[in-house]
């Protein structure tokens, strides 16, 4: 049976090049293309079942990869494909966010063309797969969940954020959060705005319990 494969990569050549590799295989096939978050959710929802993986990068225009995985993976028209990240290795916090959103795995784009084929027929057979360097940071990043528990409840914010966050659940000033982490006064206000989106909350108390109830601030 042939594994039928979306490519979502912004980058002509390196959707070129994975084109080939997969199109010389007898048992994959490249079904379709798609250069954004947005082109990736349409694909899917036209081509359906003939779908079975798609290799996601993350950084593309318009809706980032995390948020196409998410759309993709959820409970639409019956056909729920997996997916495979194919992406530059960013930050362990990124591959928690996509693992989240439903990915089943991932694998950097400097990888060799066998590992990438041998990934995408072990997602195409239920399992998951990660490149070694990033299995390696992620093990890392898991044993360090015990002196920073909020790092899986918020994937969305950045290190920066969530250090932010942390201290608010604190009960500190944005002042004084200014002057711990050596920041102007503006540069916090602006981070404590963006927490308040990235977590949908309105009002420093509510930022406060949402941390304090993931274990920050403690």
């Amino acid at each position: 049976m042939t594994v039928g494969v979306l490519i979502v990569d912004d980058h002509p050549l390196f959707l070129q090049g994975l084109r080939v590799a997969l199109d010389s295989e007898g048992d994959l096939a490249v079904v379709g293309e798609a250069g954004s978050g947005e082109e990736a959710v349409e694909a899917v929802t036209r081509l359906g079942p003939a779908v079975q993986v798609v290799l996601m990068d993350l950084r593309l225009p318009r809706m980032p990869g995390v948020e196409a995985i998410r759309a993709i993976t959820s409970e639409t028209a019956g056909h729920r494909p997996r997916v495979l990240v194919v992406s530059r290795y960013e930050d362990d916090d990124e591959v928690v966010a996509a693992l989240r959103a439903g990915a089943h795995g991932y694998v950097a784009k400097e990888a060799s063309r066998d590992e990438l084929l041998r990934a995408v027929r072990t997602v195409a057979e239920g399992g998951a797969v990660f490149s070694a360097s990033i299995a390696e940071r992620l093990g890392t990043y898991f044993s360090a969940i015990h002196d920073f528990p909020g790092r899986l409840a918020f994937p969305q914010l950045t290190n920066r954020e969530r250090e932010i966050l942390d201290l608010l659940a604190r009960g500190h000033t944005n002042r004084r959060i200014a002057r711990h982490l050596v920041l102007s006064d503006k540069t916090v206000r602006n981070h404590v705005s963006h927490i308040f989106a990235k977590l949908q909350v309105t009002n420093r108390d509510d930022a406060m319990t949402r941390a304090r109830d993931a274990g920050l601030g403690t």
